[in-house]
């Protein structure tokens, strides 16, 4: 130790061990969740406190705006506001305004509807895909039918008793939008502005920022941001699902790349930096000391 020595192994430590160290600080809170603590912010809790102020038994209107790409940030979201619906027994009505979504809005259906015991066509609607994102938009504010005639699965609107009484925004006391687009835009300008609906919005992480305005001129009512975002409402919500298991291996990994941050800066001033001495190898040539 007195010469540095193990300092300048750690230095010239192959580079592949720290991937299989960010790999085992990923791979292992996800298969042996650690549970984490999760401290919601109040935008969150504002989101959460909104669904739960929503008289039991009401329906609710959700426009979950995903595909792929971003599935990571906005299926867990998805899956823990359908949940506390179901809890509080809401009746949610679904559509997507993303041509790839329907396949993703169905798993998380599938997920949120057997877990807590619900069921189609009795407990939530799923009207599926339309495009068009801000004439649909602006569609649901006067005849939800003339945009959507039957639901995802073929069945008549007119045949659904949950739609009886469902027509516009105006038969909703909540509407809610995940998106990860501008999408987000529309509803807050139409939804919430032209209808004076109450909303929520879940968004990725790198566009919260840009909606905190909203929240300030109450044109929003909560916030949910990216995967950080959903764990707090699933901790709220009493759920431990993919976003909490998401923010655990989050979490490890930085921790991981802050100790060899530390690790790699104290070999540096330990050793005088790279220097390692007369004659070492320095780009192909030899160094005189």
């Amino acid at each position: 130790m007195a010469d540095g020595g193990l300092w300048r192994r750690l230095l010239r430590l192959d580079r592949r061990w720290i991937f299989v160290l960010v790999g085992l600080a990923t791979a292992v809170p996800l298969l042996f969740p650690v549970n984490l603590p999760v401290t919601p912010t109040p935008r969150v809790q504002a989101f959460y406190d909104a669904v739960e102020s929503v008289p039991e038994g009401s329906p609710v209107l959700l426009s979950l705006d995903y595909e792929p790409d971003i599935m990571a940030e906005l299926q867990p979201m998805s899956i823990a506001v359908l949940r506390h619906c179901f809890r509080r027994n809401l009746k949610p009505v679904i559509l997507t305004l993303y041509p790839a979504g329907p396949g993703l809005i169905e798993r998380a259906l599938a997920i949120a509807s057997e877990a807590e015991g619900k069921k189609r066509d009795v407990d939530f609607v799923f009207l599926g895909y339309k495009s068009g994102s801000q004439s649909v938009i602006l569609g649901l504010g006067e005849s939800i039918r003339s945009m959507f005639p039957e639901d995802f699965w073929g069945t008549p609107i007119d045949d659904i008793p949950l739609m009886a009484n469902l027509n516009a925004y105006a038969d909703f006391p909540l509407v809610i939008n995940l998106s990860g687009s501008a999408i987000a835009d529309y509803y807050i300008r139409i939804a919430a502005t032209r209808y004076h609906k109450p909303l929520l919005l879940g968004c990725t992480a790198v566009m919260a920022t840009d909606y905190y305005p909203y929240l300030s001129s109450g044109q929003l009512l909560g916030l949910m941001g990216g995967m950080k975002g959903a764990a707090e409402y699933e901790r709220l919500a009493g759920l431990f699902g993919d976003a909490r298991r998401g923010m655990d291996a989050q979490s490890m990994v930085h921790v991981v790349i802050v100790i060899l941050v530390i690790l790699g800066n104290v070999a540096l001033l330990t050793t005088g930096g790279l220097r390692r001495g007369p004659g070492a190898s320095s780009g192909g040539g030899s160094r005189e000391p």
